[in-house]
């Protein structure tokens, strides 16, 4: 099992999850952040660090964002590890209410 980041964290990437996780899985891109299911140890201690709830268990990840869990998987294999927390985007608050953004995730 594994923690999925989900629609609400692109644009914003807050880091806060990165500095409570005992293992290190988190992955980072340019304006999003993912989870390695390989090295995730489903602790969840990252789920309440999250200030825009964009972390789910999969068990708990809604129908229309399962979507996140395939794309979780395949960009931690690109995405190098982010080891420490790190200041937000620098409009993230701007984006932190916004649906819809997957269309504005960088690969």
């Amino acid at each position: 099992m594994t923690y999925v980041v989900t629609e609400s964290c692109i644009n914003c990437r807050y880091t806060d999850c990165v500095s409570v996780c005992p293992v290190d899985c988190f992955r980072e891109g340019v304006n999003f952040l993912v989870i390695d299911p390989d090295e995730c140890i489903d602790c969840g201690l990252c789920v309440a660090e999250c200030p825009v709830q964009a972390i789910f268990h999969e068990d708990e990840l809604p129908e229309d964002m399962r979507y996140f869990l395939t794309l979780n998987e395949r960009l931690a294999k690109k995405w190098p590890s982010i080891y420490h927390k790190k200041d937000p985007s620098a409009d993230a608050k701007e984006w932190e209410n916004v649906a819809k953004k997957l269309h504005l995730l960088e690969e």
